[in-house]
């Protein structure tokens, strides 16, 4: 999927005006029909089945985000059920209108939008559910990306019931790392209804984080092995270097190329071979990771060596992109970016363009691949504008995303912002 994209100056950028934020619309019974019929080929396809039922009336629903296809096979459970989702602002672009009559609720990934949780409010009043990806961005290694501490804060003034929607297969058939190319394997999922009002209204914040937590705990990769779920495709390991950058045999970085079923190091010659249910293996017999999760841990860890150590560093030179309303991405040239113990440092246009973000301001930080088909990047801002920048093909953005995260953890946020809470976008 493409969107627009515009070339101006920051300035230019800057002194455009801003969207007025409007009240979330619950989506009517045509529009609901209309989506339904539009994902039900794609639903046909990949066989989905689920089990499980919704409670009755508006309720919180809350699923783990897996590929492109949720926001379909939420349709499929959940239809004809009216309910919001709360999506990312960027999905909007060039069609707010129409998001709009389907019910989305546009926000910020890993921004503190304040404002989210009286819009998902007004949807719940207004009988509609909602729909949350508390994730709010696709796993890049088949488990849970971290989710916000004290949602439980968030789902008890919401006071309706907490159901959980859990996929299995989604990534499997469309990992993010793939470079968009469909496996043959069914999807299923299951609807548990995690938390009652009363049982809301009874626990603690720390008992329903909690419980949060294990609900979104899950490994798709073991998952497919241990389930003899079969993938025959020849591009299975097609982008793999994405996610896992670092050799573990000779210790360089970027030199992984990711190619048909083998994941090759160009430096010392390594070769792993994917198999057909997911299992790594070294063509030469010397394995020391056949588990992808465990190779994408092991890069976790190191980058928290290299924080506690004071060795981790990124200054790379970035094309930035911003977003300040929902008509076009604006492209404002190039410019550079830094990431270091102090956070995130955006430069541009001899000065002009400066934004920092500190490390205690959010759980993680947005990376994609291929985003909108325009390359990876690493996405921050705040309610004034977004920033997406660009950096060369040979940084790996999953380490800086691991690198946001552990940091985030080493440095905590001060006390009195702990219960300032960022919500997730899809």
């Amino acid at each position: 999927m493409k969107i627009k994209t515009i070339n101006k100056t920051y300035d230019e950028v800057m002194a455009l005006p801003k969207p007025k934020r409007k009240k979330p619309l619950k989506p009517l019974l045509f529009w609901r029909c209309l989506v339904w019929l539009l994902s039900l080929p794609a639903i046909l396809k990949a066989r989905f089945t689920y089990t499980g039922e919704m409670p009755k009336g508006p309720c919180m629903i809350l699923m783990n985000h897996s590929c492109f296809m949720d926001m379909k096979i939420a349709y499929r459970i959940l239809f004809p059920r009216p309910f919001c989702i709360v999506s990312t602002s960027d999905g909007m672009i060039g069609k707010r209108w129409l998001m709009r009559q389907i019910g989305c609720i546009p926000t910020q990934k890993f921004v503190n939008d304040l404002g989210l949780l009286t819009d998902m409010r007004y949807a719940l009043k207004k009988g509609a559910s909602v729909l949350m990806y508390p994730e709010a961005s696709y796993s890049f290694d088949g488990t849970a990306h971290p989710i916000p501490k004290r949602m439980g804060v968030i789902l008890k003034k919401l006071d309706v019931p907490v159901v959980m929607i859990r996929t299995y297969g989604a990534f499997t058939r469309d990992p993010l790392y793939n470079e968009l190319q469909l496996r043959r394997v069914p999807i299923s999922a299951t609807v548990e209804c995690l938390l009652t009002r009363e049982q809301l209204a009874e626990r603690s914040v720390e008992d329903i984080d909690l419980i949060l937590e294990n609900a979104f705990t899950f490994d798709h990769f073991a998952w497919q092995r241990d389930n003899g779920i079969v993938v025959k495709e020849s591009f299975r390991a097609d982008g793999l270097e994405r996610i896992l950058y670092r050799c573990p045999h000779c210790q360089t970085e970027g030199k992984t190329v990711g190619k048909g079923t083998t994941l090759t190091c160009t430096n010392c010659g390594k070769v792993y071979e994917l198999d057909e249910l997911g299992r790594l293996a070294a063509t030469d017999g010397d394995t020391r990771f056949d588990h992808i999760p465990d190779w994408y841990n092991w890069q976790r860890e190191l980058v928290r060596e290299q924080l506690q150590a004071g060795e981790y560093c990124l200054d790379v030179p970035v094309d930035i992109a911003m977003q300040v309303d929902f008509k076009a991405i604006y492209r404002i040239g190039g410019g550079r970016l830094v990431h270091n113990a102090d956070g995130f440092t955006l430069t541009g246009e001899d000065g002009r363009v400066y934004f920092q973000q500190p490390p205690h301001s959010s759980f993680s930080v947005n990376t994609d691949y291929f985003w909108y088909e325009l390359g990876d990047i690493v996405g921050f801002g705040d309610k004034n504008a977004m920033f997406f920048c660009f950096p060369p093909s040979d940084v790996p953005v999953a380490k800086v995303r691991l690198a946001a995260e552990e940091l985030y953890k080493l440095t905590k946020r001060p006390r009195r912002e702990r219960n300032r809470t960022p919500i997730p976008a899809e």
